[in-house]
């Protein structure tokens, strides 16, 4: 499949997937959504893939949603089509039978930050910048924020970071258990290959059974959280006025 939104490549036995507009922080559409999802399958049924990498070009992992496609949104929801393509791509990524790591090397925040938490593990810059920024834009979280934050950090700090919205480091969210590793920027694409290496090490069947049995543990913890999270209806007043005002920037 010829890609125009990532970049796919396989090296080492690892396949690396770039999200590749760099001029918008790496912003999601549905058409970039569907693109890594089919990355992702590409990667699943490669018996020269061991390991799975998924980051950024330029400046960010990815910013979230691309709002000034939002401009006109009706309530605090970004719609079924990019729901359907984010809720899509996480189920690929927690369901492949291969380790996927979220490289983090610049902006990680909202919609992006969904997506790097359904992955298995997170390698951060100390220069990374995460975030849940969902108040912010007066929008409500639709792809798993509510429950997978908390499970990772724990809910007091998952509440601060989304009422806040304010932004971390990569150094930070390592100390609060959000990003596995965190290391300077020039270190992290080898530091990625180091833990892909260590896991590759093993074998991949077993690894592959311990990934599911570890995420069916979070699917029966979570699936309730998840339905409500997907179906809670909201009123929040504001979500145009702010959405627009960005859109115009």
């Amino acid at each position: 499949m010829a890609y125009q939104h990532i970049l796919y490549e396989v090296k080492d036995k690892i396949a690396k997937i770039t999200i590749n507009r760099p001029d918008a922080l790496n912003a999601l559409h549905p058409a970039v959504l569907v693109e890594i999802k089919s990355s992702i399958e590409a990667a699943a049924k490669d018996d020269d893939v061991g390991v799975i990498v998924l980051t950024g070009a330029g400046r960010a992992f990815c910013a979230g949603v691309d709002l000034k496609s939002l401009e006109g949104i009706a309530g605090a929801d970004v719609g079924a089509n990019l729901n359907d393509a984010a809720r899509s791509l996480q189920i690929a990524i927690e369901t492949v039978p291969k380790v996927v790591i979220a490289m983090v090397n610049g902006f990680c925040i909202t919609g992006g930050l969904e997506i790097a938490l359904a992955c298995d593990l997170i390698i951060a810059a100390d220069e990374a910048k995460f975030g849940d920024t969902h108040v912010k834009w007066g929008l409500r979280c639709t792809w798993g924020m509510s429950q997978r934050l908390p499970h990772r950090v724990g809910m007091i700090k998952a509440r601060e970071l989304t009422f806040t919205a304010e932004l971390i480091s990569g150094k930070q969210a390592e100390h609060i258990g959000l990003a596995n590793l965190a290391v300077p920027l020039e270190k992290l694409e080898n530091t990625v290959k180091e833990m892909a290496d260590k896991i590759m090490a093993n074998s991949l069947d077993a690894v592959a059974a311990h990934k599911y049995l570890y995420n069916q543990s979070v699917k029966d913890f979570m699936a309730k959280g998840l339905e409500r999270e997907y179906s809670t209806k909201v009123d929040i007043k504001d979500t145009l006025e702010r959405v627009t005002s960005f859109a115009k920037k």
